[in-house]
């Protein structure tokens, strides 16, 4: 499947087949790019979308990558208080430059650079969940054990 697919998401899925996980990237017909769209186009809930959320260090300069659930808002200040200093969330050059990703798209893993990442705990309750798999269009399936494997992620409240 990995050779019809758009490049980024092709380097997901082969990515995700180097790691050893069973799921796979599939392209929808319709737009995955807010986390209800994303549910609507998977079948499942808002809860169940993982969604990677870009936020820069006021101080630092850095990208920071909050995995959370579709249902949560991201509380900008426990993530500060997490990493010891101001964030806010990353525009859309920043995110591309980081990531190589576009907003909308951004895949929990297969950055540009290496990036931190923080998980929230509220997608540990379900036993699926989706993630964007480098473009609008694209997700991958994997269970919340296989993300926190897959990123080296930190499970933490992040709403």
């Amino acid at each position: 499947m990995s050779g019809a697919l758009p490049p980024a998401a092709r380097r997901i899925d082969e990515l995700l087949a180097s790691r050893g996980l069973a799921g796979r990237v599939v392209e929808m017909p319709d737009s995955t790019r807010s986390a209800a769209d994303a549910a609507r186009a998977c079948g499942c809930t808002v809860g169940q979308i993982a969604k990677s959320i870009v936020l820069r260090t006021r101080r630092s300069d850095r990208a920071i990558v909050v995995v959370a659930s579709g249902a949560n808002r991201v509380d900008e200040t426990r993530i500060a208080a997490v990493i010891g200093e101001p964030v806010a969330l990353a525009d859309a050059d920043f995110v591309r430059a980081r990531t190589g990703f576009a907003i909308g798209g951004v895949a929990p893993v297969g950055f540009s650079e290496p990036l931190p990442i923080f998980i929230d705990a509220d997608l540990l309750q379900h036993d699926e969940i989706w993630a964007a798999a480098g473009t609008p269009r694209t997700v991958f399936r994997l269970s919340p054990a296989e993300l926190v494997q897959l990123t080296g992620g930190i499970v933490t409240a992040v709403a």
